[in-house]
């Protein structure tokens, strides 16, 4: 961000000051998650809960080389899909085999989902949630918001909130 600058002017006869401040531009934060080989069949189920188009989908085999060789059982997993999801976009790929494996129980981070309204939290959570394991049902919550969390049928983490005083 720039520092803010100031002009003086005249008006009436009197000296004023005028702050000029730049306008904040925030960064977005988009989620990127790896997955083991079912990132299309997520990220499809991820497009019927949210809607929208994938914006791009590139396969390993689309970037296969003589400096970048792709084996057989890589080529068709995914190198990088996007779904725009509101002013974010939701990012994933499959982890090619000579990577090893994704830990699907690991618990060290969620997607956090801010909804604008109690039924656009239902529709998400239930969306989102099904075939999964809910860690919390979606109810009003002692710190004043309405929130629910679970784990999906891909073993991410969500957690869904809104809060009718934001």
């Amino acid at each position: 961000m720039g520092r803010p600058q100031s002009r003086s002017f005249i008006k009436n006869g009197k000296m004023g000051l005028l702050l000029i401040t730049p306008q904040i531009i925030m960064a977005t934060i988009n989620p990127h998650i790896n997955f083991n080989g079912n990132a299309e069949e997520a990220f499809t189920f991820y497009k019927s809960v949210f809607g929208g188009e994938f914006t791009k989908i590139t396969r390993l085999k689309d970037l296969a080389s003589p400096e970048f060789p792709v084996g057989d059982i890589d080529a068709n997993k995914i190198m990088h899909i996007a779904l725009p999801i509101g002013k974010n976009i939701l990012i994933g790929n499959d982890i090619p085999e000579s990577m090893g494996r994704v830990n699907e129980n690991e618990n060290r981070s969620k997607i956090s989902i801010s909804a604008e309204s109690r039924e656009e939290a239902n529709k998400l959570f239930n969306g989102l949630s099904t075939g999964g394991n809910i860690e919390m049902p979606i109810a009003d919550s002692p710190w004043g918001s309405y929130f629910g969390m679970f784990r999906d049928k891909f073993g991410i983490e969500w957690m869904v909130d809104f809060d009718p005083k934001i």
